[in-house]
C-alpha cells in the first residue's frame, strides 16, 4: 500500500476557525494531517516572527478527526518553523494554509499571514499552497469550495512545485455550480488607499482605527482580481526571490 502523504496544515485566523477546520477536513481525505495553528488570530501580521518573547507550542483536542493538533503562541511563521524544528519528525510532503476567511489576491499577498505561512515552507523547500475564500464572515459557506480544494491540492502533490514557488490560491465568493473553473494569473498591481478614524479616548488621548479601500490600479485580463471578478478561482504562482533581476545589469552601469 501506497504511504500517505504528510501534510502541515496551518492559517492565520486561528485553530478554531471554520476555514483551517474546512481544510483539515478535506486533507484528512488526502493524507496525514498535523496542525500547528495560531492560538488567536494573526490576521495581517505578514512574515512577522517572535524575537522579542516566548512561544508556546501545546497539543489540542479540537474534534475527533484523526488529525495531530497543536496550537502556537506564535504567528503563522512561527506555527511553520515550529512544526519543522520542534513536531515533525521529518519534512512534510505537502503545506497547506487557509483557508482564509477573505480575499489574500493582488497586494494582500504581501500583508497577508496566511500566505506569509506558505512561503515559510517554501524557505524550507517544502511545496506550500495558500488557500482563500472570498467571504469575511466568520461563518463562511466553505461547502462551496471543497471539490475545488481537494482536486488543487492533488495535482499540487502528483506534479510537484519548483523550488522558491509557491500557490496562491484565491476562490470567488460563490455558489459551487456558479464557478466558472480556474485561472493561472499574474498578481494585479492595486493598492490600499488607506483611512485612518482618528477619534479620542474618554482621557482625552487620540487614537486611531484603520480601514481602508482597495483600488485595482491593473486593467489586464490576465490578472488575479479578473479572475476572480468574472467568476473564476485564482491561482498565482508567488517567488520569495525579491531580487528585480532586470535591474542587475542597469545597476551596474552606475558609478558607484
Amino acid at each position: 500500500m501506497q504511504e500517505r502523504p504528510l501534510i502541515l496544515v496551518t492559517n492565520d485566523d486561528g485553530i478554531t476557525a471554520p476555514g483551517i477546520r474546512a481544510l483539515i477536513s478535506i486533507m484528512n481525505k488526502i493524507g496525514e494531517v498535523v496542525v500547528v495553528a495560531p492560538d488567536s488570530p494573526q490576521s495581517g501580521m505578514g512574515h512577522a516572527i517572535t524575537v522579542d518573547n516566548v512561544l508556546t507550542c501545546n497539543p489540542i483536542t479540537i474534534d475527533d478527526g484523526p488529525q495531530l493538533e497543536y496550537t502556537c503562541s506564535g504567528t503563522p511563521a512561527d506555527c511553520v518553523k515550529m512544526a519543522i524544528s520542534e513536531i515533525l519528525n521529518k519534512k512534510p510532503d505537502l503545506c497547506v494554509s487557509g483557508i482564509n476567511h477573505g480575499s489574500n489576491s493582488s497586494i494582500n499577498v504581501i500583508y497577508s499571514g496566511t500566505m506569509s505561512a506558505a512561503i515559510e515552507a517554501g524557505i524550507e523547500g517544502i511545496p506550500a499552497i495558500g488557500f482563500s475564500l472570498l467571504d469575511f464572515k466568520w461563518h463562511a459557506d466553505f461547502k462551496q469550495c471543497e471539490d475545488f480544494v481537494k482536486k488543487i491540492t492533488l495535482n499540487a502533490l502528483l506534479n510537484g512545485l519548483p523550488e522558491g514557488i509557491v500557490l496562491n490560491v484565491n476562490i470567488p465568493n460563490l455558489k459551487k455550480e456558479e464557478i466558472k473553473g480556474t485561472k493561472i494569473c499574474r498578481q494585479a498591481m492595486g493598492v490600499w488607499k488607506e483611512i485612518f478614524d482618528k477619534r479620542k479616548s474618554p482621557f482625552g488621548k487620540e487614537y486611531y482605527w484603520l480601514s481602508g479601500e482597495f483600488v485595482n490600479r491593473d486593467k489586464g485580463q490576465d490578472t488575479d482580481v479578473y479572475a476572480l471578478e468574472n467568476g473564476f478561482i485564482s491561482i498565482v504562482p508567488v517567488q520569495f526571490d525579491l531580487t528585480a533581476h532586470h535591474m542587475i545589469q542597469k545597476l551596474n552601469s552606475w558609478e558607484l
